[in-house]
C-alpha cells in the first residue's frame, strides 16, 4: 500500500478521521492464528474498542473465543451486545460495580472477574450472597521476574508463587458465592517490550537476554500455579496468558489453553520493534495539511494523540505515508497542530491528508467516532469505536 493508495480511496471524507485496512487486517488473523499453535485466543478489547471490528474478528475462526476487557461497565455493555465469556482483566472493588456484575451474572451472562487477594474475594463472595448467586473469578499470577536491584515487569498482582495462590484458593474454597474459573498470568515484560528498536542494538541484546529468562522462569511459575490450584481440588475452565508480542513463547505451554492478543490485529507503530513478528499496519488517521511555514514543512491541524505508559518518543504517533516524512523534533504531535517535515516525491498541497500511525492500538479508538473501513481501492463500511456509541470507560 502506498500514500496514493489511501489518499485516492479516502479523497471525500472529512479529515481528520481514522481507518482500518481490512486486507491487511485479515492478513494479521491470519498471521495470529498461525502463531497461536492450536490455542483459543481471547481478544484483548483495550486494543481493539470497536464491537463490530471484534464481532467481524470472533466470527472469522472458531479459535477466537471470548473477551478479556478492561472495566465493570464495559464487561456488561459487552455482555448486552451479545459476547458471552467476557474476562474483566482488573480487579473491581467498587460495590456499585460489583452490584451490577452479580445482576448481569443472574441473568445468565458469563463474566469472570479478576482477583489477587483475600480482600477481592471476600467483597465479591457477599455481593454474591446478597444476590444469591455464584459470581466466577480468575487469580492474576504476577510473571514478572526480580533481579537484584531491577524488576523487569510490571507492578500488577501481588501472588508472586504456588504458595501465594495456596494461600488464596483456602480461602475461595470456604467460600460458597464465587467459583474459581480460571488463572490469569500476564508477562508485560515478554509481551510490551519491543527487543529489535532500530538504533538500539546493545539494548535489543540485553533486552533480548532478559526475555529468555524470564520465558524459562514465567513457564515453571504458571505450570507449578496450575499444579497447586488442581491440588487443591479446583477444576479451571481456562488458563490465560500471553499477550501478542508473546505468542511464540505462551502457546508452547502445555498448560495454557487460551492466548490472548489485542493490538497484533491492528499493529500500532510500538511493534514495528519486535524481533519474532511483524504484522501490518491496519490501522491509522489522516490528518490535513493546512499550512506551509517554510519549504518542506507541512503543518497539519491537530494530532497530538499521545499513548499513555512511561513518557517518552516511543509513545508519540509516527508520520505514516507518505513514506519519509517525519516530525519535527522540538513541536511532535500537538494539540491544535503537528508540523511535518518530508522532502519526498510526493507533491503535497494544503488539504492533502498525512497518515499517522498510532503507537498503541485501542487509544486511537478513543479520538474519533467510527473507523472507515476500506479493502481493495473501495470504503465498505464504518465500524462504530466505543467514543461513537458514546462511551467511556475509563
Amino acid at each position: 500500500m502506498n500514500y496514493q493508495y489511501y489518499k485516492d480511496t479516502l479523497q471525500h471524507i472529512q479529515k481528520p478521521f481514522a481507518y482500518i485496512d481490512l486486507d491487511l487486517l485479515d492478513d494479521n488473523i491470519t498471521e495470529i492464528l498461525k502463531a497461536s499453535n492450536g490455542k483459543k485466543i481471547r481478544l484483548g478489547s483495550k486494543s481493539i474498542r470497536s464491537v463490530p471490528i471484534m464481532k467481524r474478528i470472533i466470527e472469522s475462526n472458531e479459535q477466537f473465543e471470548g473477551i478479556m476487557c478492561f472495566t465493570a461497565n464495559e464487561a456488561i455493555f459487552l455482555a448486552n451486545y451479545g459476547f458471552n465469556d467476557v474476562l474483566i482483566a482488573y480487579p473491581v472493588v467498587d460495590q456499585s460495580y460489583l452490584t451490577a456484575i452479580a445482576e448481569q451474572v443472574k441473568k445468565g451472562s458469563l463474566i469472570t472477574l479478576m482477583v489477587d487477594s483475600v480482600e477481592h474475594v471476600k467483597l465479591i463472595d457477599q455481593v454474591g450472597a446478597t444476590y444469591n448467586v455464584v459470581i466466577p473469578i480468575c487469580i492474576d499470577v504476577d510473571m514478572s521476574v526480580d533481579f537484584p536491584r531491577f524488576r523487569f515487569g510490571v507492578y500488577r498482582s501481588p501472588l508472586q508463587s504456588a504458595k501465594h495462590v495456596d494461600d488464596i484458593g483456602q480461602v475461595i474454597k470456604k467460600c460458597q458465592y464465587v467459583k474459581l474459573d480460571g488463572i490469569m498470568g500476564y508477562e508485560a515484560q515478554v509481551a510490551g517490550v519491543g527487543d529489535a528498536v532500530a538504533g538500539k542494538s546493545a539494548k535489543n541484546f540485553i533486552v533480548r537476554k532478559l526475555k529468555s529468562h524470564s520465558i524459562q522462569a514465567i513457564s515453571e511459575r504458571r505450570a507449578e500455579v496450575v499444579k497447586r490450584v488442581e491440588d487443591l481440588g479446583f477444576s479451571l475452565r481456562f488458563v490465560n496468558g500471553g499477550g501478542t508480542g508473546s505468542l511464540s513463547s505462551t502457546c508452547k505451554e502445555h498448560v495454557v489453553t487460551e492466548v490472548t492478543v489485542g493490538s497484533g490485529f491492528f499493529s500500532p507503530s510500538l511493534f514495528d520493534s519486535y524481533q519474532d513478528f511483524q504484522y501490518k499496519p491496519a490501522a491509522g488517521y489522516a490528518l490535513e495539511i493546512v499550512r506551509t511555514p517554510k519549504d518542506r514543512y507541512y503543518t497539519c491541524l491537530g494530532g497530538g494523540y499521545i499513548a499513555s505508559g512511561a513518557v517518552g518518543d516511543d509513545k508519540t504517533p509516527k508520520p505514516y505515508l507518505p513514506s519519509g516524512a517525519r516530525l519535527h523534533a522540538l513541536e511532535g504531535a500537538g494539540e491544535v497542530q503537528t508540523p511535518v517535515f518530508y522532502e519526498g516525491s510526493e507533491p503535497l498541497s494544503l488539504g492533502d491528508p498525512i497518515f499517522f500511525r498510532h503507537a498503541k492500538s485501542g487509544e486511537l479508538c478513543e479520538r474519533f467516532s467510527c473507523l472507515y473501513g476500506i479493502s481493495q481501492g473501495e470504503i465498505v463500511g464504518e465500524y462504530a469505536t466505543y467514543r461513537g456509541e458514546g462511551q467511556c470507560f475509563l
